[in-house]
């Protein structure tokens, strides 16, 4: 709490009224008293943080700190009293060096295991991937470059907080001291690519405290002067030796004194002090390393340094605010609101705090800003956050499911710029996977498999029951064609087409056509097999066609919007002719193989035979209401239950199911709190860490992306924009409990934003802004009013709409 609000939680009104009135001077001067009373009660008026993490006692574990970033670096303030830790990582920090994992024995192998796999003996085909196509190495992992400590020797503080405000970015620590007040602000500067720590104290010359750097890794630290370096060399990974090294710099600026103490700095005297951090590699790409991490620091330093903290910090405002604040969602909190956030995390399951909901939300876009900035790497397996020598599956970019689903909320939660790494990897990943595709299965086009890392490795990995996926690539580039539907960029489209041919391309000559069907083989339906499957390794999948219809139909739209490949069109369309159907299965479920093996009673995380449901729209209650109802009774199998990561995955499902009660159950069932990694025992149903990162467990940050995109797919869905009549629906999957309401700033396919806003239960207002002319679909199951607004369809209680819409020219309807 600051000093104003501890002021205002202090003076009460009585201290006011038992002023004596003895005179008309002191009349007045009480009545100006209650004025500035009232203003600053007004003021210091609890607010429902939804756009704050507040914690009353410092971090003593990792899980409990709170995150900072600005794509290029993250950082992870404890808020210490005693010492301050911020620990720290560099994106571009890897172990090895530029490497491939491709097999040379596998191509030789091919048709065997295909015949395998159509003879039924799926595990003796799956022994030879293991041998033949899965040789390593395996991925390499994300590294720390240590942490920043601050030792001040506070060890009996009061009057503590500390604080993320996600609507700046900033992390603040306040405490007293000896009498003496100190505050701490931390911010990853957006527009300046540095961290800045700003630490000051209430009393002249109060401040002392020693810096030092330390690491898991061997390190070399020299301090000089006001500068700290340190220096880490990278790994060695499965033989691929180390090619970076990382170099951390922290320059201070303080109005006391700086001494050299060793390998660290001693501040001595102060009352301000500031101290600018970056931290490099010699990365330069996935295939060259021949940059230099001091000369990138200094260019940083010698840039940010001639800006003072609050004039760095505006600059930080104006680079962040103008993408986080682009939407807004307000939901009712209850007094749980005003509770330190791990205890309101604590407290939330069954409660009213929907503002919990929309503090989730609002801390899945700003985990994404931070962590994925044009011209940076991709947010990762956890972003850009990690402390452990070994980070769980060495953090690296899971492309069977993770991955993608970091990226649901860039586009409708518009924050478009924030999926441009991911792009930018896709371009890597075309010509990397050229050379897969060739080696491994002498096909044209490009493939991924379901990992990749820095250096862009393309085959598969860890085994077959995983690595035997070869769409993990053409799933990226669905986001590719989902990106141009929001935006309708056709520079964008025309940039990245040839990218998702190539996908198309590899299908095209991979697929193997039997008993008049084309199908992928061989893969898997990602770490999953069925009733009586000694092994998830098959042929056609529900998820291979699913990917496989999606990169044809999208890269055939694609040609022609851009009025090519009139033959390639044709082509695609044989093909998409030959892929299997969706089928039901004997339970009234979505079958996940071409044969009927679903076990009614499996609760298994990956439900990827789904994916036609969400992220696609190939199941829908309008087109395929068959399919949409087995693909219900698939959802009702899988349970409630699951990793955190899968909690995400069924919120959106649920949300295309148009249930949104069943949706806010999944997001009730992760906002479950479990206090730190290895408590799994004491909280089995723990399912987010103190700090609101999503727990698998351990720590995977997929979960907070795909329960962002889940809250916004609950308020709004938008259609293809290739289809007949392409609708936007608002509130389709509205909880019972959400009576009141308001989202802005959402965006649509077709290049629409969305603002809405509801009542007891029901459409209040809805704003539409179209990005260019045309006719307008809008669902709603409220009866809606609004200029030019014509009822052309109903569908089980939707209503369906029609409007003409000018580029530019809002649309407002409204509930009756």
């Amino acid at each position: 709490m600051s000093q104003s609000k501890s002021l205002a939680k202090r003076l009460t009104l009585r201290h006011v009224f038992f002023i004596p009135l003895r005179n008309i001077m002191m009349r007045r001067l009480f009545s100006i008293a209650a004025m500035a009373l009232c203003a600053l009660a007004a003021w210091a008026k609890p607010h429902d943080n939804t756009n704050r993490l507040w914690y009353d006692r410092p971090a003593t574990v990792w899980l409990e700190a709170l995150p900072l970033g600005n794509s290029r670096l993250g950082a992870m303030v404890y808020g210490g009293t005693e010492v301050e830790e911020i620990q720290l990582n560099e994106e571009t920090f890897w172990s090895g060096g530029p490497y491939n994992n491709n097999s040379t024995t596998s191509l030789q192998h091919l048709d065997e295991v295909r015949n395998l796999i159509f003879q039924g003996q799926e595990k003796a085909a799956e022994d030879i991937i293991n041998r033949e196509f899965v040789k390593g190495p395996h991925g390499m992992r994300f590294l720390t470059v240590g942490s920043l400590c601050l030792d001040f020797g506070h060890k009996q503080a009061t009057d503590y907080m500390r604080e993320l405000d996600l609507q700046t970015a900033v992390a603040t620590t306040s405490y007293i001291y000896n009498k003496v007040r100190y505050t701490r602000r931390v911010f990853a500067s957006l527009a300046d690519g540095v961290v800045m720590v700003n630490v000051k104290s209430s009393q002249k010359g109060a401040l002392h405290f020693t810096l030092s750097h330390k690491c898991q890794f061997p390190l070399q630290v020299k301090a000089e002067s006001q500068t700290l370096v340190a220096t880490i060399p990278g790994v060695e990974q499965e033989g691929i030796k180390a090619a970076l090294t990382a170099q951390c710099r922290t320059d201070v600026k303080t109005d006391g004194t700086v001494k050299v103490e060793g390998e660290t700095l001693r501040v001595e005297g102060a009352t301000e002090a500031t101290l600018y951090i970056s931290a490099a590699t010699n990365f330069v790409n996935y295939h060259d390393v021949s940059g230099n991490a001091a000369q990138k620091n200094n260019d940083l330093l010698s840039k940010a340094e001639t800006f003072k903290f609050d004039q760095l910090l505006k600059r930080h405002l104006e680079k962040y605010q103008a993408q986080y604040n682009r939407v807004t969602l307000t939901l009712p909190s209850s007094n749980n609101s005003q509770l330190p956030t791990d205890q309101r995390l604590d407290k939330f399951y069954g409660s009213d705090d929907l503002g919990m909901v929309a503090l989730l939300f609002n801390y899945g876009r700003y985990l994404l800003i931070s962590s994925s900035q044009p011209g940076g790497q991709p947010a990762n397996l956890q972003g850009v956050w990690n402390d452990k020598r070994n980070a769980p599956w060495d953090s690296k970019y899971t492309i069977n499911i993770n991955a993608e689903m970091n990226y649901w909320p860039a586009e409708v939660c518009n924050l478009s710029e924030c999926a441009e790494p991911l792009f930018s990897m896709l371009k890597d990943l075309s010509v990397t996977g050229a050379e897969t595709a060739r080696v491994m299965y002498d096909c044209g086009g490009w493939v991924a498999h379901h990992n990749t890392d820095l250096w862009r490795i393309a085959g598969p990995v860890d085994g077959a029951p995983w690595g035997m996926f070869p769409n993990g690539g053409a799933w990226l580039t669905t986001h590719l064609w989902e990106h141009y539907q929001y935006t309708l960029d056709r520079d964008f489209l025309r940039e990245y087409y040839p990218i998702m041919k190539g996908a198309a391309d590899f299908y095209l000559d991979y697929m193997v056509e039997r008993d008049g069907e084309l199908l992928v083989v061989p893969s898997v339906s990602p770490e999953h097999g069925g009733r009586g499957k000694s092994t998830p390794v098959t042929a056609g999948c529900t998820m291979d066609n699913q990917i496989v219809r999606d990169v044809f139909t999208q890269v055939k739209e694609a040609a022609k919007i851009l009025g090519v490949d009139a033959d390639y069109r044709q082509t695609l369309e044989t093909a998409l002719a030959k892929l299997p159907p969706m089928k039901v299965g004997q339970y009234g479920q979505l079958q996940e193989w071409r044969d009927d093996l679903d076990d009614p009673k499996d609760e298994h995380r990956h439900i990827s035979h789904l994916y036609g449901l969400y992220p696609s729209s190939q199941i829908s209650p309008y087109l395929t209401p068959d399919l949409w109802k087995a693909a219900g009774v698939t959802l009702q199998q899988r349970g409630d239950q699951a990793t955190g990561w899968s909690l995400g995955w069924k919120t959106n499902f649920w949300a295309r199911m148009l249930d949104g009660n069943h949706a806010f159950k999944i997001i009730s069932n992760m906002l479950r709190l479990l206090p730190n990694e290895g408590r799994e025992r004491e909280y089995p149903d723990g399912r987010t860490f103190p700090n609101l990162f999503d727990a698998h467990p351990p720590f995977q940050i997929d979960g907070n992306f795909g329960v962002t995109a889940g809250i916004a797919e609950m308020l709004m869905q938008s259609e293809p924009i290739t289809w007949e009549h392409p609708a936007i629906h608002l509130l389709p999957a509205l909880p019972d409990a959400w009576k009141e309401g308001s989202v802005s700033g959402l965006r649509a396919r077709g290049g629409y934003e969305v603002s809405i806003s509801w009542t007891q239960g029901h459409l209040a207002t809805a704003t539409l802004t179209p990005q260019s002319d045309g006719i307008l679909r809008l669902r709603c199951k409220d009866q809606l009013q609004g200029k030019g607004l014509t009822l052309v369809a109903q569908h089980n209680g939707v209503l369906e709409y029609e409007v003409n819409t000018k580029a530019g020219q809002k649309i407002t309807v409204k509930g009756m």
